[in-house]
């Protein structure tokens, strides 16, 4: 088991939690750093430059937007707006980091100033967004949610050539993402194949892939939050509430702790040899033992605590004559026996 050299980046993604409501959005960013969180995460979207008016719906969950296009519309904040997300969130000592889903979506987040690009799954193939990315020379987490080895294996090895900080997240598109499909097996090949930094991008409601994830190693998680799982959007069967990313925050420090001092069993069992005589047992006289008694099993049991003559030394005593007696319910010792 590796010892990692630094703790992993723990990042509360927003995506679209916020339902188009600016004060909720920042709602969110005081509730990821309340939960001890790292980095928060938004999506930046820009309708008339990511999408078409015959978007079809993934899911049709808004009961107020007409069209996929339009609920885009409804997403968007003004590049002020996101000066504002951007200046509090560093505020609360958070990471801020986004995924722009369109050229000028990525313009816009470099003047506002961004900690972190993600590559959304789907933007994966979408070069000209990439070399506008890797130009900034910001580090860049992406996903794998869509992707077979041979897509991403063009991909890294384009963000590889341009030197670019990148770390790989396994990604599996569903929401949620059952754990047969979560995929940590991936994690470490992708560690060895790319030799790069390596996470999760979880969407399975729970702190229990995180864990695990943490668990083997990684530099990186991405969860989806929600304030409620009564909270409206298409993401909320694939979130954590607040309550849990403090949970999932706590676990995977607790984890690096246990990973980062790996135990010397001998040198712990010798720190334990104090309790180690509490919690053993020695040879005890079963009933009164006169002096001369040659000593047999049948007057020994064997009981707490293990300061006298230890149970699996009892062979050393057996036949032995005892020169003063010993009354019954006493620890046995050496000082007992004639020479």
């Amino acid at each position: 088991m590796a010892i990692m050299t630094h703790p992993c980046l723990i990042i509360g993604e927003v995506g679209q939690a916020h339902d188009g409501s600016l004060g909720l959005a920042h709602a969110y960013i005081d509730a990821i750093a309340n939960a001890g969180a790292d980095a928060v995460k938004f999506q930046t979207h820009i309708a008339q430059a990511e999408s078409t008016p015959g978007e079809p719906w993934r899911v049709k969950f808004s009961r107020q937007d007409a069209t996929r296009y339009d609920y885009w519309r409804r997403m968007e904040f003004s590049e002020e707006q996101w000066q504002g997300l951007r200046a509090h969130a560093a505020d609360r000592r958070l990471k801020f980091i986004s995924s722009p889903f369109s050229l000028p979506a990525a313009q816009m987040l470099q003047r506002v100033g961004l900690d972190g690009w993600k590559v959304a799954s789907g933007e994966i193939t979408n070069r000209p967004l990439l070399e506008f990315i890797v130009a900034s020379g910001i580090p860049i987490l992406l996903s794998t949610g869509m992707s077979a080895l041979p897509e991403i294996d063009e991909v890294v090895g384009f963000l590889q050539t341009h030197q670019a900080p990148t770390t790989l997240l396994q990604c599996t598109t569903a929401y949620p993402c059952s754990p047969e499909k979560i995929g940590l097996n991936l994690i470490p090949m992708y560690r060895d194949r790319y030799r790069c930094n390596v996470g999760l991008s979880d969407h399975s409601g729970t702190i229990y892939a995180g864990l695990a994830a943490a668990a083997i190693g990684i530099d990186a998680l991405e969860v989806h939050v929600t304030m409620s799982r009564e909270m409206p959007g298409p993401d909320v069967p694939a979130s954590v509430t607040a309550d849990e990313l403090r949970q999932l925050v706590e676990g995977i420090r607790f984890i690096e702790k246990i990973r980062n001092h790996p135990v010397d069993k001998d040198q712990l069992s010798e720190e334990m040899r104090p309790l180690r005589r509490l919690f053993t047992k020695s040879a005890v006289a079963m009933s009164d033992l006169p002096a001369g008694t040659i000593l047999s099993s049948e007057h020994l049991t064997f009981k707490k605590p293990g300061t006298g003559i230890a149970v699996e030394r009892v062979g050393e005593i057996l036949g032995r004559k005892l020169r003063r007696p010993v009354p019954a319910d006493t620890l046995l010792s050496q000082d007992d026996f004639e020479p």
